[in-house]
């Protein structure tokens, strides 16, 4: 798949007859790049939390086999995200991770790579079926959403749990930090990489603190919902999980996006899309 069509910044905004409401409106974005994959062309935000249901799986599987193609390239993911997320996994040789919502398996072959001992799991079997051929056989890939509980894994199994651009898509957040925090071992880190909250705020307008499902139409006419939220709700989930920030990262763009990409990496060496957390368990008193 050919890199999505950017857009001018900030997108333009239409708005509903009068002044929009903070909890309830509409936006119209013309080519703003989602995660990298796709350009959004329209976009809603539903009015309240109550009775949001988890993302479908299915959604994911109608295009697992475009999405894996066009990430392993992408910029958004393959010369901003994983540059910056590997960086701060660091050495993870002989380290037993978990990818949680592992899409395609890029993450999965990387960490094989570096010897890492890894399992990983999606909500989508499509997504599972290409991890499977893309790290081969003994590698233990299950379909699992992360709103659910993991009881197939038992407490203080893993060093690392990695949650690469799927934090934002997770409806019972505080439940999987949870249970992140109960598959760790007592020096275990917890790895998330989301969208940054002030880049959904500029590309979708409306309140900056507004907490709620957004769904969008991408290009292909995909109804894809997401949560965007304050970095003061992010922040609070962890907190209240058991976790502390060990190090935030807003990153920078791989140098060879400027000659391969040169207005994204324009953008976003000025305007960070995405957020990394470090998050260690907080000791219990």
């Amino acid at each position: 798949m050919p890199s999505p069509t950017l857009p001018s910044w900030p997108p333009s905004r239409t708005w509903p007859a009068g002044e929009a409401p903070e909890s309830s409106w509409t936006t119209s974005v013309s080519g703003a790049p989602l995660s990298g994959i796709l350009r959004v062309v329209a976009c809603r935000e539903d009015a309240t939390l109550a009775g949001v249901p988890a993302p479908d799986p299915a959604q994911y599987d109608s295009f697992a086999a475009q999405y894996e193609e066009h990430s392993a390239e992408a910029p958004y993911n393959a010369l901003y995200d994983r540059p910056a997320t590997l960086r701060l996994l660091g050495d993870v040789s002989g380290k037993r991770v978990l990818d949680a919502a592992c899409g395609p398996g890029h993450y999965v072959e990387r960490l094989l790579a570096q010897n890492a001992e890894v399992v990983g799991c999606d909500a989508s079997p499509a997504m599972i079926d290409l991890a499977r051929k893309r790290a081969g056989d003994g590698v233990d890939l299950r379909v699992h959403s992360l709103d659910d509980p993991f009881t197939w894994v038992e407490s203080a199994t893993f060093d690392v749990v990695l949650c690469a651009l799927a934090y934002h898509y997770v409806t019972n957040r505080v439940g999987f930090l949870r249970e992140a925090r109960r598959m760790l071992e007592p020096d275990g880190r917890l790895l998330i990489s989301t969208h940054h909250p002030t880049a959904d705020w500029v590309r979708l307008g409306g309140s900056y603190f507004h907490h709620g499902p957004v769904t969008e139409t991408w290009s292909k006419g995909w109804e894809i919902t997401a949560w965007r939220m304050p970095l003061t709700r992010l922040t609070e989930e962890f907190t209240s999980a058991g976790f502390v920030i060990q190090r935030l990262v807003e990153p920078a763009p791989d140098p060879a996006m400027e000659h391969s990409h040169p207005e994204t990496f324009e953008r976003l060496s000025n305007e960070p899309a995405f957020i990394l957390f470090e998050l260690g368990k907080r000791n219990e008193v």
